[in-house]
């Protein structure tokens, strides 16, 4: 009897470290491989050239990002996309963006009103970028979201390919990507 319930108790205790681990931590995304320089990369226009799906973007074309700067350092964040078109209905929601890390540069918390009045925070890492500043991938840290952005609207295969590999090598699954259209140059 005494072995039975030794042998049921150290199934129990398998079990139970086997629930206790299954969800495990979360997933990180990769940290930021380089520094930005915030007065050359937030500022102006960024095309989306490619990003994982949601239910937000259903429909979206032509996206893209512009950041200002305001007077007291902080990012002005303006995400915008066309529905079914490039030339169709302009869609957009902004919000204030603060860098997390300052000194890298490269984490941005931006707080988003759904609607005008549903707070919605969302957290960007720029994981790679160009020496030069054409393109960027960033992620959230959960690693749930993937974005390729480009300062030209229209870039060629050959470089799309290679951002896309980009991204794989940092550890994405980009099979889930998607390349909604873009306006021409």
């Amino acid at each position: 009897m005494q072995a039975k319930v030794i042998i049921a108790g150290l199934g129990l205790a398998v079990f139970l470290s086997g629930c206790m681990t299954m969800g495990g931590p979360a997933v990180k995304a990769p940290e930021p491989l380089k520094t930005i320089d915030a007065g050359r990369f937030y500022s102006g226009l960024w095309h989306e050239i490619a990003r994982r799906p949601m239910a937000i973007t259903d429909g979206c074309v032509a996206g893209a990002t512009e950041y200002k700067r305001d007077a007291g350092g902080g990012i002005e964040v303006l995400d915008s996309c066309r529905m079914g078109t490039p030339a169709g209905e302009l869609k957009t929601i902004g919000g204030p963006g603060r860098i997390l890390d300052p000194g890298t540069n490269a984490k941005l918390r931006v707080d988003y009103r759904l609607y005008g009045f549903i707070p919605v925070t969302r957290d960007y890492w720029v994981l790679d970028r160009a020496n030069d500043y054409s393109w960027f991938i960033s992620a959230d840290p959960e690693f749930r979201d993937l974005y390729i952005f480009s300062r030209d609207p229209q870039i060629g295969e050959a470089q799309r390919r290679r951002l896309v590999a980009r991204a794989r090598a940092l550890g994405y699954d980009v099979s889930k990507l998607e390349f909604p259209e873009m306006p021409p140059r």
